[in-house]
């Protein structure tokens, strides 16, 4: 029997059945099994850390998981994926790295004292990892999750509110029952304790599945991942409160001024500008932390879906606690994001505005110029008209007197001739050959 993952060889029937793959055929179809759910066995410790990983490459993170015990040998291809499960003595490491952060998930077998009747158990001193490998994860921590899961009865299921409350130092808990059929109860504080770990506490009926425990598992620790990668852009948001209100208060009184014309529309324009770098900075700077955070918000309702939520008497849900605060964060987001776009658009319609009352006036200007220079033409042409009448006069003149020596040669020369006579009759011949000669030059040029 052949592997379904072996391609057919050379000549076999089934390679002749298809045209050649498309470069990106067998990644694209493999996605969906590039990041397969854990079995987890009941009763376990899963304990997430996410890091921040803006400006640490995969090069670093390969050097340091090549420090867990047996990993030396770990080569950079394994992690070209961007998924990794590695086999531990004791339990399994899960390595995923995202676009903004990297996940490391471990899974071992919950310590024998840490049971549903404790009172706040201590779970990091029976790690089956090095804290100063925890400790020396490249990055920044941006959530660290202790998930204590463990199996019970339909009726410790059913109601565990008083013993969760105990377990977790009697501080006030959300549970949810979760599930088609309730199968498991999920139990949590939502707060932040001494160590940087949030804890959370899973009941699962006993004989629950290995592979939905872990789908369970994958689906909390991915709904607190995304929260806090969504409230990345309420700090965001809140900074931009104050550029927001001034640059709508800027435009506002330049519209004011616009319609006014208290100010030239060229200092309007210049001001505007300014304004509208700053609008289009803060978008440039910000556009991808706001559509970031619409996608993680989505992300978390879609996990909070996916558990199939129901209530038990005298708490809230984790879905109705998560959701009821975190709308209020996404909302001001959402608003920042609005005013953001909407900035940009009346700072782009009152930059129409002014540009066309600028182009107007520019264009009265222009006729204005015309106008002058049309005038400084008809000067220009009258004023060569009286020139070329004085040099007509001039040339005449010339050719006149070249006449009348002329005429003083010959009578020099013995030719019966007064040179005055004749030079004086034959002065408005001269006038008329001098003025035709110059109509047929205008003529000439007017015609090229």
């Amino acid at each position: 029997m052949t592997d379904p993952d072996t391609p057919p060889p050379p000549g076999h029937p089934a390679a002749l059945a298809l045209p050649a793959d498309a470069a990106e055929r067998r990644a694209l179809h493999d996605e969906v099994h590039a990041r397969p759910t854990a079995r987890i066995r009941l009763p376990a410790l899963v304990l997430q850390v996410a890091v921040l990983n803006e400006g640490v490459p995969i090069e670093r993170e390969l050097e340091h998981l090549r420090q867990l015990p047996g990993q030396r040998l770990l080569m950079g291809e394994q992690l070209a994926g961007h998924f990794l499960r590695l086999r531990l003595p004791c339990g399994t490491l899960k390595w995923e790295r995202h676009t903004e952060v990297t996940r490391y998930s471990l899974v071992q077998p919950l310590p024998a004292e840490a049971t549903q009747g404790a009172s706040d158990p201590e779970l990091l001193a029976a790690l089956v990892i090095d804290h100063e490998w925890l400790r020396g994860i490249p990055g920044h921590t941006l959530a660290a999750i202790e998930l204590v899961i463990l199996a019970g009865s339909a009726e410790e299921v059913a109601a565990p509110l008083e013993r969760a409350r105990h377990w977790f130092g009697d501080r006030t808990v959300v549970v949810s029952l979760v599930g088609r059929n309730g199968h498991s109860c999920v139990v949590s504080d939502f707060r932040l304790r001494a160590s940087g770990y949030e804890r959370m506490v899973v009941i699962a009926q006993t004989g629950t599945g290995e592979t939905r425990v872990g789908r369970l598992a994958a689906r909390l620790l991915e709904m607190e991942t995304y929260r806090l990668l969504a409230l990345r852009g309420l700090p965001v948001a809140k900074s931009l409160q104050t550029l927001l209100r001034e640059a709508e208060h800027a435009v506002s009184e330049l519209t004011s001024l616009t319609e006014a014309r208290d100010l030239h529309d060229a200092v309007l324009l210049d001001t505007l500008t300014a304004v509208a770098a700053r609008v289009e900075r803060a978008t440039a700077m910000h556009s991808y932390r706001f559509c970031a955070t619409e996608a993680y918000y989505a992300l978390v309702r879609s996990r909070i879906d996916e558990l199939r939520e129901q209530a038990i008497p005298g708490t809230q849900t984790l879905g109705e606690f998560l959701l009821r605060r975190l709308a209020p964060a996404m909302a001001t987001v959402e608003s920042a994001a609005r005013r953001l776009a909407s900035l940009s658009q009346r700072i782009e319609r009152a930059g129409a505005l002014l540009r066309t009352r600028v182009d107007i006036a520019r264009e009265a200007q222009n006729q204005q110029l015309l106008a002058k220079l049309a005038r400084g033409q008809q000067l220009q042409l009258k004023l060569q008209s009286t020139v070329e009448g004085l040099s007509i006069a001039a040339i005449s003149y010339y050719v006149v007197s070249l006449l009348l020596y002329l005429g003083k040669a010959a009578k020099a020369a013995g030719v019966p001739i007064h040179p005055e006579l004749a030079a004086g009759a034959a002065i408005p011949l001269v006038l008329w050959g001098v003025w035709r000669l110059t109509r047929r030059i205008h003529s000439r040029v007017e015609g090229h």
